[in-house]
C-alpha cells in the first residue's frame, strides 16, 4: 500500500518516486520542504508576488519531474534552478515594460511620516534588504541563495551555470562588502588604534 499524508519520515527517494507517479502526499511533502525556501528567495530578490512565483516554479518542477535524476541535495539545486529563471525572467519582464505604481496616501512625497514609522523602515528586513541592494546582481544572488535557500556554495555554482571558484570569490567579495558596511568603528580611526 503506498504511504500517505503520514509518511513525513519516508526517504527522498520513495517520495520523489510516488510524486512522479501523481501521488498528492507526496508532492505536498515536496512542495513543504522546499516552498517556503523558494518564496524567501524569490521575496529576497524583489519578486513583486512571490507566491505567485512559487507556486509557478513548482507548476515546472512537477511537469520536469520525470527528467529529475539525484538525491535531495541535488533536488534542491534543481529547483532552485528554476527559480533563479523564473525570477531572472520576471525582473526582465518588468524592466522591460516597467510597472505603474498605484497611488495611494502612504505613497504621497507630502505625507510625513511618524517616528515610529520611520524606525520600523529601518529595522529588520528593510535593512537586510537594503545591504543586500547594495552588492552587486551576482553578489547579492550567492548571498540569498547561500543564507536563504541554505545551498551549498556547489549547488549555487549549478544553479548559476558558474565555476565553485567564480562562486567562492564572489561570496568573499560580499562578505568583504558587507563587513565594510556593518562594522565601520563608531567614531574616525586616530593614530590611538595602530
Amino acid at each position: 500500500m503506498p504511504a500517505g499524508p503520514s509518511s513525513g519520515d519516508a526517504p527522498f527517494a520513495r517520495v520523489l518516486d510516488a510524486a512522479r507517479t501523481g501521488a498528492g502526499w507526496a508532492c505536498t511533502r515536496l512542495w513543504n520542504d522546499h516552498a517556503g525556501a523558494v518564496a524567501a528567495f524569490a521575496r529576497a530578490r524583489g519578486s513583486r508576488e512571490p507566491d505567485d512565483l512559487t507556486s509557478e516554479v513548482f507548476l515546472a518542477v512537477f511537469d520536469r519531474l520525470a527528467e529529475f535524476r539525484g538525491d535531495e541535495r541535488a533536488f534542491r539545486s534543481f529547483v532552485f534552478s528554476i527559480a533563479y529563471r523564473r525570477l531572472v525572467d520576471e525582473l526582465r519582464k518588468r524592466e522591460r515594460r516597467g510597472e505603474p505604481e498605484e497611488w495611494t496616501p502612504e505613497s504621497a512625497p507630502r505625507r510625513a511620516s511618524s517616528a515610529e514609522d520611520e524606525a520600523g523602515a529601518r529595522l529588520g528586513d528593510a535593512a537586510a534588504l537594503a545591504l543586500l541592494d547594495e552588492l552587486s546582481s551576482d553578489q547579492r544572488d550567492v548571498m540569498v541563495l547561500r543564507v536563504v535557500a541554505d545551498l551549498t556554495i556547489e549547488q549555487v555554482a549549478e544553479v548559476f551555470g558558474k565555476r565553485v571558484g567564480a562562486v567562492k570569490a564572489l561570496q568573499r567579495r560580499a562578505l568583504q562588502a558587507l563587513r565594510k558596511k556593518c562594522c565601520r568603528p563608531p567614531y574616525p580611526s586616530g593614530p590611538l588604534e595602530r
